[in-house]
């Protein structure tokens, strides 16, 4: 039986539509703050809760490669075809039972913090995960409220009080489109 690995990775999730460098601050920061050995961006196919995207799966993958090329402890990765889902807590165990890792940092925003209760096994995210929350602007008050934060009570959860990263792949769309 393989023995679980102790080094500590971080999963930043979503569908990178498209990667930018406040995904890559964030990913950094984590590694330097928290240590971890290594980022991996998991581009999903599909968010459950987006309608459709700017950019092709093919086009996302490429972009985000592109923005961490430089970077050997940040790598981009698509499962969903491995895994046969692009649901977080599928991806999760894929790395806490096929790779063996247990020493996983969930990183997500502030803004997903208030939102996260409503995901497919919540629960199950937060009890194989330490969870890395990032400051988003107009956010941070209320996610220290959150269902998720007081569930947790202070336990595997780390916020992290960044600079405002006034760039988001939301507000890339909207100039593009």
């Amino acid at each position: 039986m393989q023995k679980y690995q102790i080094k500590k990775i971080g999963i930043l999730g979503g569908s990178f539509d498209p990667a930018h460098t406040g995904h890559l601050k964030i990913s950094k920061i984590a590694i330097k703050k928290v240590k971890l050995k290594k980022v991996y961006w998991v581009v999903t196919k599909k968010n459950p809760f987006k309608k459709k995207h700017l950019f092709s799966l093919k086009k996302r993958l490429s972009l985000a490669k592109s923005v961490v090329k430089s970077f050997q402890n940040i790598q981009v990765l698509y499962l969903d075809d491995i895994i046969k889902s692009s649901r977080s807590i599928e991806i999760i165990k894929y790395f806490y039972e096929k790779k063996k890792l247990k020493n996983i940092y969930f990183i997500i925003g502030s803004d997903i913090l208030l939102e996260l209760h409503k995901w497919k096994s919540w629960k199950k995210i937060v009890k194989l995960t330490k969870l890395i929350v990032f400051s988003r602007q107009g956010y941070d008050r209320n996610s220290y409220k959150s269902i998720v934060a007081k569930f947790l009570k202070k336990s595997n959860i780390i916020f992290i009080k960044n600079k405002p990263i006034n760039i988001s792949s939301s507000k890339i769309r909207n100039k593009i489109n």
